[in-house]
C-alpha cells in the first residue's frame, strides 16, 4: 500500500472529490453528472449491467502494479463482460474503500487510469462511493453498465454444429504473472503488460452479436474453464483445436517453455479476449476459429476437451486458490 505524501485522512470527503471528479470526461448520454444524490444517464430500453471487485493482496501487488495500473485493469474487465453480451458500454460506478494512511497520491495515479480506460472506451463515470477501512485494507469496486442494441448473447446458446472462436490473445496476461512472480518482467514486456492494464476486444462483442454469435463470454478464468461455463449452460461439448492454439502457445514457449506456455492458454486467466460460438460459415472479421461444438453423448456431460480429450487444467478459482 502507496503511503507516504499526502494520507487521505489529512482531506475530508468533499476535498478528495474535488480532486477526483475533474480527472472524469463527461458522457454523451449523461443528463446529470455526478455530484447529486445520483447520476442519471440516458438509457436504451435494456441495459446491461456487471461489477467488479479487486482487493490489495488478494488481486494485485503495489511492487507489480501503480494506481493507474490498477483503474484501468478493474474498468477494462467490467467493459469486457458488457462486450461479452453484446452491448456496448456506457457508464461506470466507482467504489474505493481504503485505509485512511493511503497516500492521496496512490488515490490520484489510480484516478488517472480509470480516466484513461474510460475515454478510450467513451465511458462516462456516473459516481461512485468512498470509505475508510482498516489498516493496509485497500479495495476497488466498479459496476459497468451498458446499452443493448438487440437480443443479449448468453452463454447458453451454442448449437452443435457451430464453430468455437476467440478474438484476441490467449495467455499472455498469465504469462505476464509468471513473470511478475519471478522478478523477470522484461523478459516478455507485452505480457507483463496485458497481466497490469488488459485490453479487451470492446468492439468485437456487439459485432460478434450482429453477426451472429450464439454463445459468447470473456476469457476471465481460463480458456477452459470459461469455456467449460458455455459448455454447461448449452449442454453441448465443445472440443478445442490444439493445432488452432499453437500460435498462442509458441508465443510464449521461448520465455516460459513449451509446458509452461500450453498451461498459460489454456488455463490462464485475466485475459479478457472474447470467446464465442458461431454457426458454420459465419466467422465476422477478427475472430479465430479453434475449436467446434457436438452434441453430449448418452455417456458424458457437457464439457470442453482438448483434441477429444478431458484435460486437467481448471483456471482460475476465487475461493480454491491458494
Amino acid at each position: 500500500m502507496m503511503t507516504g505524501g499526502t494520507p487521505l485522512r489529512s482531506l475530508d470527503e468533499e476535498e478528495l472529490l474535488g480532486h477526483i471528479f475533474p480527472a472524469f470526461p463527461p458522457g454523451a448520454d449523461l443528463v446529470v453528472a455526478p455530484g447529486d444524490d445520483a447520476a442519471v444517464l440516458r438509457t436504451s430500453d435494456r441495459t446491461i449491467a456487471t461489477t467488479d471487485t479487486v482487493v490489495l493482496g488478494r488481486d494485485w501487488l503495489d511492487a507489480w502494479s501503480s494506481g493507474a495500473d490498477i483503474g484501468h485493469k478493474v474498468v477494462a474487465q467490467n467493459l469486457a463482460d458488457v462486450a461479452a453480451m453484446g452491448g456496448v458500454p456506457t457508464g461506470v460506478l466507482v467504489t474505493l474503500v481504503a485505509d485512511p494512511e493511503l497516500s492521496l497520491e496512490w488515490v490520484l495515479d489510480h484516478v488517472r487510469g480509470l480516466a484513461e480506460v474510460c475515454t478510450a472506451a467513451g465511458v462516462a463515470v456516473l459516481g461512485g462511493d468512498l470509505s475508510s477501512a482498516p489498516p493496509g485494507v485497500v479495495m476497488v469496486s466498479v459496476t459497468a453498465l451498458g446499452r443493448l442494441d438487440g437480443e443479449p448473447v448468453l452463454r447458453s446458446g451454442a448449437r452443435p454444429g457451430d464453430v468455437l472462436a476467440v478474438h484476441g490473445s490467449l495467455g499472455l496476461a498469465d504469462a505476464g504473472l509468471r513473470l511478475l512472480q519471478a522478478d523477470a518482467p522484461d523478459r516478455l514486456p507485452e505480457a507483463t503488460e496485458r497481466q497490469r492494464r488488459p485490453e479487451p476486444p470492446l468492439a468485437a462483442g456487439p459485432q460478434a452479436a450482429a453477426g451472429g454469435a450464439t454463445a459468447m463470454l470473456d476469457v476471465s478464468d481460463g480458456l477452459l474453464r470459461d469455456g467449460g461455463r458455455i459448455a454447461r449452460a448449452s449442454r453441448v461439448v465443445l472440443d478445442l483445436d490444439l493445432s488452432a492454439l499453437v500460435p498462442d502457445v509458441d508465443a510464449l514457449a521461448d520465455v516460459l517453455g513449451a509446458e509452461q506456455a500450453l498451461d498459460c492458454v489454456l488455463a490462464g486467466g485475466e485475459e479478457h479476449s472474447l470467446l464465442a460460438t458461431f454457426p458454420a460459415g459465419v466467422l465476422p472479421a477478427g475472430w479465430r476459429a479453434i475449436g467446434t461444438v457436438r452434441a453430449v453423448r448418452d455417456d458424458e456431460a457437457p464439457a470442453i476437451l482438448v483434441g477429444g480429450r478431458v484435460v486437467t487444467h481448471t483456471g482460475w478459482d476465487h475461493f480454491r486458490a491458494t
